[in-house]
């Protein structure tokens, strides 16, 4: 039989009630109980699996005394069913979304950088043309949204990929560069420095993301590097609220992202201090899962962020 034969006679034999056993069989490890999820009899249930192992002409499960172990071969079909009954699933939903007009739904998580330059404007352009489409925005750090992208809490992520993040399971288009750079409050004596140099800020006092943060890490090896001793006086926050309010009230330096720091500047809250820092963030982009497809709603979400990322985004 060719390959083509193979594909035709597995897609007109297989059926979706085999897919919804295979998850069962994935979460019960039992096939009486596997049935009971299914509604349907045990020896229904035990005569559709004989039926998809005959026509993969492949064992699927060990039979063990209390209940059933996936193979390799099963373990692998079980990945993939999974993947179908989520899309249909996620068709379901969509259907009905569409019905009732509501348009879908979709979740962004994003990293302060962009939560403040691109994901404004795309989230404005989005609902402007689309009323009824419902979006939600969690703002939090890259290990935490891609967490939460994993177990589906999330359509789509605005952060960074490190080396501990399994890409084989993530799709990545970056989006952005993210520099940063040391700012103060307004009327700072170091602002009008214009011959600021980063051997004056060591014996300033920082503010500064807490230990194990991207930003921390680039901070902590940026004053060794360039042969000085690190500043010693540090207050360490990543609540920014409080980082504006503290700058505002003492002589202390922050070091933030280029798009935050323009943002709050913006706003006069703070001034950027005239010293380029040899210290820069990885770039940034957009984070889908590989095993789940891309909802219409999320779908418009990405057009729009590539929209904002080309006008540069903007600020008031």
């Amino acid at each position: 039989m060719s390959s083509e034969s193979e594909r035709w006679y597995l897609r007109s034999r297989l059926k979706t009630r085999h897919l919804l056993l295979l998850v069962a069989l994935g979460d019960e490890g039992n096939v009486h109980r596997a049935a009971e999820v299914l509604s349907v009899t045990q020896p229904a249930a035990s005569k559709m699996l004989r039926e998809l192992e005959q026509m993969l002409d492949a064992p699927l499960f060990d039979r063990l005394p209390r209940g059933v172990r996936p193979t390799a071969y099963g373990e692998a079909l079980i990945r993939h069913a999974r993947l179908v009954v989520d899309s249909l699933d996620q068709a379901r939903d969509e259907v009905l979304a569409l019905k009732s007009g509501e348009l879908g739904h979709v979740a962004v998580g994003a990293i302060t950088s962009p939560a403040v330059r691109v994901l404004p404007q795309a989230v404005a352009e989005l609902k402007a043309l689309w009323p009824g489409l419902r979006v939600s925005v969690e703002v939090e750090n890259s290990d935490l949204l891609l967490e939460r992208l994993a177990q589906d809490r999330l359509d789509l992520v605005l952060a960074r990929l490190s080396v501990q993040h399994d890409k084989l399971q993530l799709n990545y288009e970056p989006l952005a560069l993210e520099p940063v750079c040391a700012v103060a409050r307004v009327g700072h004596p170091l602002a009008q420095n214009l011959g600021l140099s980063l051997a004056a800020l060591a014996d300033a006092a920082w503010v500064v993301p807490p230990p194990g943060t991207v930003l921390r890490h680039r901070f902590d090896l940026m004053f060794p590097r360039a042969n000085l001793r690190a500043p010693t006086d540090l207050v360490e926050t990543s609540a920014l609220l409080f980082l504006t309010r503290l700058l505002q009230q003492t002589d202390r330096v922050a070091v933030l992202s280029v798009d935050v720091a323009a943002y709050y500047a913006a706003h006069g809250l703070v001034v950027r201090l005239p010293v380029e820092l040899p210290c820069h963030m990885d770039d940034f982009g957009i984070i889908t899962r590989t095993d789940r497809l891309v909802s219409p709603a999320a779908e418009r979400m990405i057009a729009g962020l590539r929209t904002a990322r080309q006008s540069g985004g903007a600020f008031p």
